[in-house]
């Protein structure tokens, strides 16, 4: 399924020349230099072709012939583009200058040896300055050294063109194409196509543009051990995939990995990098980034703000308002996410379903986390209205390198789908409360959203304050930020208080811990005011009352119920209110 869907793209980016799609028998590489030889073979110079950006140069991205150089401790010269490894045989490197002089040498005899047959005036000026190099001569042209790990293609004196571009060159190219496919002696049905076909052996090109993979690119098919083989059948002939199809997935999904459209198409969640895209171009494929992956509070511009709107009123209302934006609702969607594996890509998840499906899963994904929110000293910043996932991530570990790497795939699969939260989530949430005792905004709906999603359970979990609500764990939260509230009171500027102290274990044993805070309660209490001690006393009695018996322990659900409860009464005894305090947001 997501190769049959990345071919199929490959025709809709190929058609918009903002992506820069390769054709077939072509790549996209990024290019440094020229080397520009005048007709007879003498090297004119060796030119700088990168565009100035900020403080260091950028190589230009240009359509060459050929795929990326693969893998292999092999000599694998490219056609009429390279390294100075191979254009000059130059290296900086006394233990691989050997090696290269090997491959100036493999790169010049195969160019020689195609001369005569593509005749042409401008290759042969090439092959000329190869037959003529020696990689003793790259002492003399310090600029090597900068270009060292860039490619270079050829030009000649006064032509604006390349010589891979000229016309001559590019016809034989694809002959020589054809007569390979033609010459194919591995033919088979191909499973994305359905047609028989040359089968490919390695499906390139690369990918490209995965976080933490290879900066050479990945394979997404692959097979090498033997344990992978069956009848016989080595390399990728083991689940058959013809050239051009492999060509056509894996240009389109490089195409929105790291083409230049790729920020509309691409984010992070946890380790894996995770791409998005609907069948046929639409409005709300435009805005999935910022959706999924950014802030679209934050938003600036006024005729971007306006779209916005829009864009948030059909979130909150489900797919059926997406018509408003323009889009149909009934549009194929794709969301795939890939997370590095040495030489290869894993699939963490990949979610096929329309737009209008996807919409309702976000709004029911924020539904579940919507909390009422007030100022709080210690969660002084109002969260955004809808929380992107690596926000929610980020809420489960101390630093972004230790968020389980699995986590954020489960997480994603979850939100897309519809289906229960990870239990993993809420677990590595419940490790942060203990660890640094902050109950914030964030924190609590994610457990809120867990526990609404839990199986088999009986009743929801209030957005606010809920002061009929009978749960132990629940009421224990609330009577633990009455105690700390009660504290902070009674003394003013005091560096750490019961929640630093005692958070962790109230709120896993509160049958040890609890008799002990209510006995310091009625220190800190007697130090309040006679109205205030009167209407804080009233509201303990009140909480405690609804307490049939005091837990001895508190398994993870009713952890997760203990911090909702006491960030629940926080946020309510912060409220300004011309209630009863505590009972009114």
């Amino acid at each position: 399924m997501i190769l049959q869907a990345l071919n199929r793209l490959y025709d809709r980016l190929a058609d918009d020349p903002g992506y820069a799609i390769a054709p077939p028998g072509y790549s996209l590489q990024k290019i440094c230099f020229a080397v520009v030889v005048h007709p007879d073979g003498r090297l004119h110079a060796i030119e700088d072709r990168r565009e100035a950006s900020g403080n260091k140069p950028r190589p230009v991205q240009r359509l060459v012939p050929g795929q990326s150089k693969p893998s292999g401790s092999g000599l694998n010269p490219c056609f009429l583009w390279d390294n100075a490894f191979y254009l000059f045989g130059f290296t900086e490197e006394d233990s691989k200058k050997d090696r290269a002089r090997k491959a100036f040498a493999a790169f010049r005899e195969s160019h020689l040896a195609l001369e005569r047959e593509i005749d042409d005036r401008a290759f042969s000026a090439v092959c000329r300055f190869l037959r003529s190099w020696r990689p003793e001569l790259a002492a003399d042209h310090p600029e090597l050294a900068e270009f060292a790990t860039g490619f270079g293609v050829f030009q000649l004196t006064g032509e604006s063109e390349y010589v891979h571009e000229r016309e001559r060159i590019r016809d034989w190219w694809t002959a020589h194409l054809q007569a390979d496919d033609d010459a194919g002696e591995k033919t088979g049905l191909c499973l994305i196509t359905g047609q028989r076909a040359r089968i490919a052996s390695i499906h390139e090109p690369k990918i490209k543009g995965v976080n933490r993979a290879q900066s050479s690119g990945a394979l997404l098919v692959s097979f090498e051990p033997d344990a992978f083989t069956s009848y016989g059948k080595a390399q990728s002939y083991n689940a058959p995939v013809s050239e051009a199809a492999a060509f056509r997935y894996a240009t389109a999904l490089n195409g929105i990995l790291s083409g230049p459209c790729s920020d509309k198409h691409r984010i992070r969640i946890g380790d894996a990098t995770v791409v998005f895209w609907t069948e046929r171009a639409t409005i709300t494929e435009d805005w999935l980034a910022q959706m999924l992956g950014g802030d679209i509070s934050e938003v600036q511009d006024d005729a971007a703000l306006a779209r916005t709107r829009v864009f948030l009123q059909a979130l909150r209302n489900g797919g059926g308002e997406l018509r408003a934006l323009g889009d149909d609702p009934a549009t194929p969607v794709h969301v795939l996410a890939l997370a590095p594996n040495a030489a290869r890509l894993s699939v963490r998840f990949l979610h096929t379903g329309s737009i209008g499906d996807l919409f309702d899963r976000l709004r029911d994904h924020h539904d579940a986390l919507r909390l009422s929110w007030c100022w709080d000293p210690a969660d002084r910043r109002e969260p955004p209205q809808f929380p992107p996932i690596w926000m929610l991530l980020r809420e489960t570990a101390r630093e972004s390198r230790e968020i389980p790497p699995l986590l954020g795939g489960a997480l994603m699969r979850a939100v897309l789908e519809g289906t229960p939260y990870p239990d993993a989530l809420a677990s590595a949430v419940i490790r942060r409360i203990r660890a640094d005792r902050i109950v914030n905004y964030l924190r609590a709906a994610i457990l809120k959203a867990w526990l609404i999603r839990k199986p088999n359970r009986q009743g929801g979990i209030p957005v606010s304050l809920d002061i009929e609500r009978s749960d132990p764990a629940y009421r224990l939260g609330r009577l633990f930020a009455v105690l700390e509230k009660t504290q902070e009171e009674a003394q003013p500027g005091i560096n750490a208080t019961i929640r630093d102290r005692f958070f962790s274990a109230a709120s896993a044993t509160p049958a040890i811990v609890f008799p002990r805070l209510l006995r310091t309660y009625q220190h800190h209490l007697a130090k309040l005011n006679p109205g205030a001690k009167v209407n804080r006393e009233k509201l303990v009695q009140d909480i405690v009352d609804g307490l049939a018996t005091m837990p001895s322990h508190l398994n993870l659900e009713q952890q997760a119920q203990f911090a909702i409860g006491y960030y629940h009464q926080r946020k309510a005894l912060f409220t300004k209110s011309e209630s009863n305090e505590g009972y009114q947001e």
